[in-house]
Order: structure tokens, then C-alpha cells, then sequence
């Protein structure tokens, strides 16, 4: 018997999700949560075998809930499903632990042989997704070539405001557009916007690329090249 919990901001989609795998002979979902936090609170009090997992939730999301979840129970698995087919969420998932990739839109058959599979050590991917996650990888394998010169900042006098520094440290961490406008109590359209200056600072329109270029230049021992630009 597979015992999971299903974790999504929708109460329809949770009710829906769950009416589904109970009916199914071999799997049982224990509880549901609308949230993050939520979900890692109930994978600690069932310690279920899987977990599938909404991205867009309140409190913590489910990318920050899988960390989470992974370190401190990481013989938990988790079933990312999502209406986003999105790289970068991708490669986040994966690299905090997630045991596949799912989209809301799949059928149901094939989404209960996925958790079935998942339980015996498979990676879950759909073939839309694997074409996304093998373009991101590609792009990632030639990041390593990347030239990047912090003293072509200092050169052109280009330095980055306190508001943009915070921004900064928050694209560093991963933090999605609205998520760094719930921190800084501004408005999504207004954090694109900054967001597109420093791009423009530092010459890419790329975020996987922008972030890696803004983490070295972080470890620069050269600091100067954050201070406040009155």
C-alpha cells in the first residue's frame, strides 16, 4: 500500500486528488495540505512514503517544502505536480530532492503508474518535461565556459543601489518574482522591472545565467562593487 499525502493551495484539486487514489486498491492518501509548511508538518506527524507536491502554495512553497521535508526525512519521496512546466522549477525540484516532475493536465492512469513507478526508485518525467529539463541542462553544461569579469562593472562605473543589492541576494537564493515582492512589500510588475536594470548592468536577459554571473561576482573579494549608487 502506497501511503501518501497531497499537498495543493486548491481544495478542489486536494478533495479531487485524493476522492482519486482512494479508489485505487493499492494506495491511500492520509491527509492533505494546503500549504507548504503544512505539508511538512504532516509528512513529520504520518511519515508517509510519498508526498505529491503543488509548487504555488501560501506560507512555503512547494519547492522550499521539498528542501525541507528531503533533509529531515529523505526517505520521504515527492511527486512534484504542477500546471507549470517551467526549467528552472524544474532543475529546483530535482535538485532538492524531488522524485519526479508531473502536470496537472496528464491522465489519470498514467498519473497512478507514475506514483506507482516513483515507489520503486523511478525518476517520473514527462516527455514535455525532459525536453525542457535536457535544453536547461545543455545551457548549464556550457555555463561553465562562462566569462564573466567584474571588472568590466567597476571599469564602466556601473554599481547596483540598495534596493537592487536586495534584490540581488533574494535572486541569489532563489526567490521567484512574486516571491521577492511579498519580501520587499512591492509590487510584481515593479520587481520586473528592476529586475530587467540589472540585467542590463550586467549584460544578460538570461536568469539561470544572471543569477550565476551575480554569485560570483558576490565572492569577488572586491566588494566595492555593491556599494550604494547615490
Amino acid at each position: 500500500m502506497i501511503q501518501m499525502i497531497i499537498a495543493d493551495n486548491q481544495a478542489l484539486m486536494r478533495d479531487g486528488l485524493k476522492a482519486l487514489f482512494n479508489f485505487e486498491d493499492d494506495m491511500k492518501v492520509l491527509a492533505t495540505a494546503e500549504n507548504g509548511l503544512q505539508a511538512y508538518d504532516l509528512v513529520k506527524q504520518y511519515r508517509p512514503e510519498l508526498v505529491i507536491m503543488d509548487i504555488h502554495m501560501p506560507l512555503m512553497n512547494g519547492i522550499e517544502s521539498t528542501k525541507c521535508i528531503k533533509k529531515d526525512f529523505p526517505n520521504t519521496l515527492i511527486l512534484i505536480l504542477t500546471t507549470v512546466a517551467d526549467e528552472d522549477y524544474i532543475v529546483e525540484a530535482l535538485l532538492n530532492g524531488a522524485s519526479g516532475y508531473l502536470l496537472k493536465d496528464m491522465p489519470g492512469d498514467k498519473l497512478f503508474q507514475s506514483v506507482r513507478d516513483a515507489s520503486k526508485g523511478q525518476l517520473m518525467m514527462p516527455a514535455e518535461i525532459a525536453s525542457k529539463l535536457a535544453k536547461r541542462l545543455s545551457f548549464l553544461s556550457g555555463t561553465s565556459q562562462l566569462q564573466f569579469d567584474p571588472n568590466k562593472l567597476k571599469n564602466e562605473h556601473i554599481a547596483f543601489t540598495d534596493r537592487e543589492n536586495k534584490i540581488i541576494q533574494l535572486m541569489i537564493e532563489g526567490k521567484s518574482n512574486r516571491e521577492i515582492a511579498d519580501t520587499v512589500f512591492m509590487s510584481e510588475g515593479t520587481i520586473k522591472n528592476y529586475i530587467s536594470v540589472i540585467y542590463g548592468k550586467i549584460g544578460t536577459s538570461d536568469r539561470l545565467k544572471a543569477v550565476i554571473c551575480l554569485k560570483r561576482l558576490c565572492n569577488q573579494q572586491d566588494r566595492v562593487l555593491l556599494h550604494k549608487n547615490l
